[in-house]
Parts: C-alpha cells; sequence; structure tokens
C-alpha cells in the first residue's frame, strides 16, 4: 500500500525574522506614505487650496466643532465648501451637515433648516434621506417643537421600521406633546344667540371675527402634524357618539341662559381635551411596547456596553409604560398590535439591508405621505380594540344635551 504523499514545505518559511536596524524604522510603510504629528492639519504648511489643504480645512472645522467652538467651526465648514470642487457630493453633503449642525447650536435654527432643505432636495439614496431627517430632527430638537419632531421621527420610520431607538424617541416626543398640552381657556366675550356659529375640529370662529382655538398652536402654523391628526380621527368617529366638535357646536347653540356661557364651555373643551391626551398616551405606549420588543430580541446578539445600554433603555421604557397606567390587558393589546411584523429575518434585513440609490421623486414615495397615514398603519385599530375591554378607550365623549 503507497504511503500518502506528504505536504512539503519551503525552508524559508521556518527561518527567523530578520532583525530591523534603527535605520529601518520606515522600511515597511508603502511607498509616499506621510507621517502625521498629532493635529498636524492646525498647521500654517497644511493651508492651501490643494487637497492636502481642503482635508486639512474639514479637520479643524471637526475639531472646532468638538471643541464646542461653534463660530470658529461654521467659519472653517464655509471657507471648506469653497474649496471643494463640484464632482466631490460626499463631502460636500458632510460639510453642509456641518455648517447646519454649528447654525442649529448658535441658536439660527431658520439657516440650518434651509440648508437640511437644500440637503433632502438633492439627496440620491436612503442613506442621504436618512442623513438628512436626523439632522432635521436636531434642528426641531432644540426648537423644543414636539409636533415637527414626530413628523420626522415617523418619516425615519417609515426607512427603518425595526430601529428600536427611533421608536423610543418617537414615544418620548409624543409624552413631551402630551405634556405641552395646556388647559383650553375660552375668551370672556359672550355669543348672540342668532349667531352663526362654524365649528371645525381645529377651532369654532363667529362671523364678527372671534375664534376660540381647540388645540395649541404649531411653530409654523401648519395644518399637518399631531394634533391634525387628533381632530381627523375625531372628525371620523363613529356616528353613534357625539364627536367633541359637535359636543362644542351643542354646547354653543343650546344656551338658554348667557351667564353660563364660559362655564359650559370650559366642560365642553376639558372633555376634548381628555380626549385627545388619551390618543396621544395610547400612541407613546404602544411606541415604548414596540421598542421594547425590538430590544428585546437584538439582546441575544449583544454584549459589552452595547447590551448595558440596550438593558438601561428597556428598565426606562418599562418605567414609562408603567407611569401611563394601562392595565394588563390593554398592554397585551397592544404588544400583538405592534409587534406582529417583528421577526429575526426582518431585523437582519433593517441591519444589513442594502442602500437604495434612487432618484428625489422616488425617494419621497418611500416616506409615508402624511403624519395621519403613518398613525393609523401602526395605532389605527388599537382605539376600537382597546373600547373592547374599557370604554375610557372609546374615541369622543358623549356630552348629553344642555338644559338652560
Amino acid at each position: 500500500m503507497e504511503s500518502l504523499p506528504m505536504w512539503q514545505f519551503e525552508d524559508s518559511l521556518f527561518a527567523p525574522s530578520r532583525e530591523r536596524g534603527p535605520g529601518d524604522a520606515g522600511a515597511g510603510l508603502p511607498c509616499g506614505a506621510k507621517h502625521c504629528e498629532p493635529r498636524w492639519f492646525s498647521s500654517e504648511e497644511e493651508a492651501g487650496d490643494g487637497s492636502g489643504g481642503l482635508t486639512a480645512c474639514k479637520f479643524r472645522a471637526d475639531w472646532a466643532y468638538r471643541q464646542r467652538d461653534f463660530e470658529k467651526a461654521l467659519c472653517e465648514y464655509s471657507d471648506c465648501l469653497l474649496l471643494l470642487p463640484p464632482g466631490n457630493i460626499a463631502m460636500r453633503r458632510d460639510v453642509q451637515e456641518g455648517q447646519a449642525r454649528c447654525l442649529c447650536r448658535l441658536g439660527r435654527h431658520g439657516e440650518a433648516l434651509d440648508i437640511a432643505e437644500k440637503m433632502r432636495n438633492g439627496a440620491t439614496n436612503t442613506d442621504h434621506l436618512t442623513t438628512v431627517l436626523n439632522l432635521q430632527l436636531a434642528i426641531y430638537q432644540g426648537l423644543e417643537n414636539a409636533e415637527k419632531k414626530i413628523t420626522c421621527l415617523q418619516q425615519l420610520l417609515c426607512l427603518h421600521p425595526f430601529n428600536a431607538w427611533y421608536w423610543q424617541l418617537l414615544a418620548e416626543a409624543y409624552m413631551s406633546l402630551l405634556q405641552s398640552l395646556s388647559p383650553l381657556v375660552i375668551p370672556e366675550k359672550n355669543l348672540n344667540r342668532s349667531e352663526e356659529v362654524s365649528v371645525s375640529d381645529r377651532s369654532f370662529k363667529t362671523p364678527t371675527g372671534t375664534e376660540i382655538d381647540l388645540q395649541p398652536h404649531g411653530s409654523d402654523g401648519q395644518k399637518e402634524g399631531p394634533w391634525g391628526n387628533l381632530a381627523m380621527e375625531t372628525k371620523t368617529e363613529n356616528a353613534e357618539t357625539c364627536s367633541s366638535s359637535q359636543a362644542v357646536r351643542e354646547s354653543l347653540c343650546a344656551l338658554e341662559e348667557p351667564g353660563r356661557t364660559d362655564e359650559r364651555n370650559g366642560v365642553a373643551l376639558e372633555l376634548w381635551e381628555q380626549n385627545m391626551s388619551k390618543k396621544v398616551e395610547i400612541k407613546a405606549c404602544a411606541s415604548f411596547i414596540r421598542a421594547r420588543l425590538l430590544l428585546q430580541l437584538t439582546e441575544l446578539q449583544q454584549s459589552s456596553f452595547a447590551l448595558e445600554n440596550n438593558r438601561k433603555s428597556q428598565k426606562e421604557i418599562n418605567d414609562k409604560v408603567a407611569q401611563l397606567g394601562f392595565n394588563e390587558e390593554s398592554l397585551l393589546l397592544m404588544t400583538k398590535a405592534v409587534g406582529q411584523d417583528i421577526i429575526p429575518e426582518k431585523l437582519k434585513e433593517e441591519f444589513q439591508g442594502e442602500v437604495k440609490c434612487i432618484g428625489p421623486s422616488a425617494l419621497s414615495s418611500l416616506l409615508t405621505a402624511s403624519a395621519t397615514e403613518f398613525e393609523m398603519k401602526w395605532f389605527g385599530n388599537l382605539q376600537d380594540d382597546l373600547c373592547q375591554f374599557d370604554r375610557q378607550f372609546c374615541s369622543d365623549t358623549y356630552l348629553p344635551p344642555l338644559v338652560a
């Protein structure tokens, strides 16, 4: 029987390695490699109009931003933008984002939003759009505009529906919106019984020009947003229940004693406010629960500081869900509603998915057309289902006819 052939190796593989002398320190460096000293970009030698000067300018801007010298960083980013060639789109977008973040830190939010809008119009892939939405989110955070923050997060979740951190941020934004709901006050002005009162979901107005708002104003007065969504939900509720807007009309038109106007209108608007608050609480709780489900699923694949942050976030979510005060049946129903699509295969697609490179118009179609459609997709059936457990979750509170 023939013996198996033996593998043969060159003797040089087992020879001791040659020791390098003091003069051979750079022998292993690639040809043309440059040794950079700490903060090399700060020296005057690196200044210039070439690629080296452009890179040094960008590094100086980033360093100034890290040092929280936002005025200097803004100047450096602006200088860098002037040096950039038209074809360097990647660095141009990076520099523009730096400009916008500096402007935001300096309180110049309008200018920051203008830059963000230009970046959004020039986006050609989903990574571009994600970056712009995160930038806009940071700007609206500085403005403390809860409605716009919610819109940005909803659009981010249209792109990344399995991102636990975005869902947690959305839930916290709903909580901020809930806290901003202030008591509604009716102006001390009696209405004549003969006046025709026009009532909408956002306000009611008399022909004499008196307008009474039923909700807090957004920063820019746009109708689109969470409060507009809540009003739309109120408008389309079941005909068997008296809608909030109809209740306001009844409270105004059925008055027999003008002296009791303020009291009765206050009751109607207070009930409307409580109804809207309950809807926001449901959306906040459902968002927290989805975030927790996603964190629990990814926990098995994490370790070290990532696992620590995960568990810390889960604990925070548990505390906030408990504060909302929903019963176990309602929590189980929410868990089923927002977790039915959560499977490991889809999470893998979320973290390993390819970047979609498409045109701006097609990119816009990836986002939900409006906040109303997003909330109908994720929260639309929750309220009806919760009504089966407890009447407190029904969409509107019935107001009995007012008797003089």
